[in-house]
């Protein structure tokens, strides 16, 4: 019996895939009503500090595109359930770019940010590991504030003490 090839773009949607049901029950855990929550000054509030995680979906169209530039996402919206709705929006979307990917565009050398004020060349699937590891990151980042808001942490890679 023949075995299949599993290429990059499949070992990296199966890890996009997974992750995000992961993402979305931390943000769907916290308390909306507490969305501009900042533990400390330098942090960000709750809502932004959840932008970040969507942005990690969002990037993933102009990281196709090789038009990654510092500043360039769009700033989180007021409402907490935008931005879970948008979440969800730009997974999807996200998803449907990924899944037509072939070998060569995920070998593609891009320019994007690499330090501060550095630009450099990068492959795509490279950058899109990076933003994936990100999200991982920042979801780590936002699972406290889940318990410091008084929210019930879900199991996110096995049991939680709450």
């Amino acid at each position: 019996m023949p075995q299949k090839t599993v290429t990059e773009r499949d070992m990296y949607l199966q890890s996009f895939e997974r992750e995000y049901p992961i993402t979305l029950k931390v943000l769907k855990a916290y308390p909306a009503e507490k969305s501009e929550l900042k533990p400390a000054e330098k942090s960000k509030n709750a809502r932004e500090l959840a932008w970040m995680l969507v942005l990690n979906q969002m990037v993933v169209t102009p990281t196709l595109r090789g038009e990654l530039k510092p500043g360039g996402m769009p700033p989180p919206p007021k409402s907490w359930n935008e931005v879970l709705a948008t979440f969800e929006t730009a997974h999807r979307d996200a998803t449907a770019k990924l899944s037509q990917l072939s070998d060569e565009q995920m070998n593609r050398m891009i320019t994007l940010p690499v330090g501060p004020k550095q630009m450099g060349e990068v492959r795509v699937a490279d950058a899109l590991w990076r933003f994936l590891s990100d999200t991982i990151h920042h979801r780590g980042r936002f699972s406290v504030y889940v318990r410091l808001a008084g929210g019930k942490l879900p199991s996110i890679y096995g049991p939680t003490a709450d």
